[in-house]
């Protein structure tokens, strides 16, 4: 199990596989503080990194967005909403998280180490834009767009590309509403277990008719299940 003491160790390793030195170093811890690490260590004077999880994505939304309006000038409004959503998903933040090998270096509590954490994609999704949200506070736009592009620079040109996968929410959308617009909406419905180790349940919903329910170790893992759910229920085309 890491510890903070552990994790002040390493950071030097860390600051080289993003290729960025923080000035305040305070940042990236947070970054890297999972809930269940601040609410068990109390005495290191820690909080979560979910208030960064929220900076971070809405940084993540805007560096995408400005990137490919500029680059691909003849991509529609609709094409670049598809664009962006195949960017800005669980599965893209995971491979990143992944790459520069954040399950390594995040601070967890005892049982959510124990049960898988360092591997959970929820943790490693939320994580990766923690950490933009961290460099974006350490260094401004111009770094934290350096560190996005540097990291997701291939995931852009294969979404555009139309290579990389589409998930289930997006495959069912263009599906449904595809004559017309027709009313979507994902409802959770349960959420059980506890705090290290939650599965949610969710259900999607077609102008009010219940098509799909699924399950997950996160929101978004039991909206995707439910959209999967649908699409196989319907008999539509998963690609």
């Amino acid at each position: 199990m890491i510890n903070l003491e552990t994790l002040l160790e390493n950071l030097n390793g860390f600051e080289e596989k993003i290729n960025y030195k923080f000035k305040n170093r305070k940042n990236i811890i947070l970054a890297l503080t999972h809930s269940s690490y601040a609410n068990e260590n109390r005495n290191d004077n820690l909080t979560s990194n979910e208030r960064l999880e929220f900076l971070g994505d809405a940084v993540l939304n805007i560096i995408i967005s400005e990137t490919i309006y500029s680059n691909y000038p003849n991509l529609s409004e609709g094409q670049l909403t598809k664009v962006r959503a195949n960017i800005v998903c669980e599965q893209s933040l995971v491979k990143c998280s992944n790459n520069i090998e954040v399950g390594k270096f995040l601070l967890l509590g005892k049982g959510e180490d124990l049960s898988g954490g360092r591997t959970r994609t929820s943790i490693l999704s939320d994580a990766f834009e923690a950490i933009i949200g961290a460099v974006y506070l350490d260094g401004g736009m111009k770094n934290v767009k350096a560190f996005v592009l540097q990291q997701m620079d291939h995931l852009i040109k294969d979404a555009v590309l139309g290579i990389i996968f589409l998930d289930y929410k997006t495959q069912f959308q263009e599906i449904v509403q595809k004559d017309g617009e027709k009313k979507i909406i994902y409802e959770i419905l349960e959420e059980n277990g506890p705090d290290h180790d939650k599965e949610f349940v969710a259900q999607v919903k077609i102008m009010n008719k219940v098509v799909g329910k699924g399950k997950g170790k996160s929101k978004k893992e039991a909206e995707q299940a439910a959209a999967k759910a649908a699409l196989e229920s319907l008999n539509l085309k998963i690609r």
